[in-house]
């Protein structure tokens, strides 16, 4: 599969695998810098931030805020 804007350009041609081991900077944006801010909350690898239960609130809030028009 090919993850085109989705990953930094080191990373279009892994698996979804081996980006989820990766360091949040394999993002698409993030860099360096965010890989230790989000380190410092326990956050080390792509598949930390998708597990991140903050993350997961806002991204129910945001689809739940969607429906309620």
């Amino acid at each position: 599969m090919k993850f085109g804007k989705l990953v930094d350009k080191a990373w279009e041609e892994k698996t979804a695998a081996e980006i989820l081991k990766a360091p949040p900077s394999a993002l698409e944006g993030l860099t360096e810098k965010h890989d230790e801010a989000l380190a410092a909350l326990g956050i080390k690898s792509v598949g930390d931030l998708a597990k991140w239960k903050y993350f997961q609130r806002a991204t129910a809030l945001a689809a739940l805020a969607e429906l309620d028009k």
